[in-house]
Formats: structure tokens, sequence, C-alpha cells
């Protein structure tokens, strides 16, 4: 199978009478893309970013339904976009509840599990310490540098210019993990015990780097969302892999 990487050549391309049957994009700029009269059957898509947008499927802009379906799995979701001290604590308790149960269900011998590309459970918890870090510990309390050692950082960031001799070498145990896991939720939970609506409303810098100047409240929210995507993200995996095995156990 041919892969293209970090190519810009088509955009703004026409492909008529194209297979693209069993293809993968990853990390990759479909925006403004129009399709017509295309076979769609079994098409996937999964976007952390769809909720900043628009998507059309036969006229109709389904990112309301998705976002609605979603809050029906997921309980609790809903209150991630909250504006109040009140219920920003509601809304994260929520989702630690959440997390809680999946981490305790989860099989032992499947925390280091991966699907194809895919973070497994251990990385994607490690990968949540780093988005506390970033967005409590650098963002809202300004530290220089707030990122624990076993974070796990999103791809391409050593390519960005990002210092990853912060990060340890060597994986973290599991144990490890949950301990720095809790730490960190801990950290959330004290914060939001104490924060006012003027302290919500203070203006901070973007932890990464860009244009954009967060309040301590959008810092939250962006905690929020990075819990219940990477949730809804382990649960399909989890549930992916247990499968897997239950047929190669079969099979054996």
């Amino acid at each position: 199978m041919t892969t293209y990487t970090g190519s810009g050549n088509f955009e703004g391309a026409s492909f008529v009478k194209t297979s693209f049957k069993n293809a993968t994009m990853r990390f990759s700029d479909l925006s403004g893309v129009t399709m017509r009269s295309v076979d769609v059957g079994g098409l996937d898509i999964d976007s952390h970013d769809l909720f900043f947008g628009s998507l059309f499927v036969n006229g109709v802009d389904v990112v309301p339904l998705v976002d609605a379906e979603l809050n029906r799995q997921f309980p609790g979701r809903e209150l991630q976009k909250a504006q109040t001290p009140e219920g920003l604590r509601e809304a994260f308790t929520a989702v630690a509840s959440a997390w809680q149960s999946t981490v305790t269900d989860a099989p032992a011998d499947l925390v280091d599990a991966h699907v194809q590309d895919e973070w497994s459970l251990s990385e994607t918890l490690r990968h949540l310490i780093l988005a506390t870090d970033a967005w409590l510990r650098g963002g809202i309390m300004r530290m220089p540098q707030p990122f624990h050692e076993i974070g796990q950082i999103f791809t391409g960031a050593g390519a960005m210019g990002f210092d990853m001799s912060i990060f340890r070498a060597e994986p973290p145990s599991y144990q490890e993990v949950l301990a720095v896991r809790a730490e960190r939720q801990r950290m959330v939970s004290d914060f939001l015990e104490t924060a006012t609506a003027d302290v919500l409303a203070e203006e901070r810098d973007d932890p990464w780097g860009g244009d954009w100047h967060p309040t301590v409240g959008d810092c939250v929210r962006v905690i929020l969302e990075e819990e219940w995507a990477h949730l809804r993200y382990i649960r399909r995996d989890l549930a992916l892999v247990s499968a897997d095995e239950k047929v190669s156990t079969a099979a054996s």
C-alpha cells in the first residue's frame, strides 16, 4: 500500500471515478472537501475537532446530532461546557467517575494493548497527565516547566520543536501511571474547589504558544474536552481488543 506523508499535492484536486476503498487518512486536512455521488458505505470518521466546525451529509449538518448522541452515550459529557464554578466542579466529578469505572473494569492484560496506531490505556492516561499539566499547571498556574516526565506527548511534537528531553525515555509501570494520574486529578479537583467566577474570568496565555488567550475557565473546559474525548477513544479500543482476544481464544 502506498503511503503519502506531508504532501500538499492534493489541495484543490479533483478525483473522478477514483477508488479510495479501504484507504486510511490520519493527521490530514480534509476541511472543505466536497463529495458528490460517492459510495460511503462503512465510511468511518473520527475527528477530535469535529465540534468546532460543521459536517454536512446530504445537506444536513450532523455535528449537533453527533454531539447529542455522544451526550446520551456518555452521561455527564454535556456538562463540559459549564460556565460557573459549581458547574465545572460537577463536570469534572462526572468525567472523573466515568474514567474510574473504565480503569477499574479494564482487564489487566489489556492496559498496554493497542489498536493499530492508537494509544493503549496506559498511554492514554499518560496523555491526560500531560493535558492536565499543560492547561492547569502551565496555562492556569503559569509554571515555567509544568510537565511530569511520564507524560505522553502528541505525535509530531518533536518535529514541531518541542523539547522532548523533558520526558522519560523508558515507559513507566502502569502502577506509576495510575499514581501520577490520581495526583493530577486531585490537583484539578482542589483548584476547582476554591475557584470563583472572577478567577475563571481571568485571561491566560495558550500553554502551547498559540495566539489564543483563553480564560481560566476556558483552560478547565479544554481539560474536560480532552478527558471525554480520550475516554471515548479508549472505550472504543478496549472493546475492539477484547473482541479480538475472544476470537483468538476461540480459535486456539
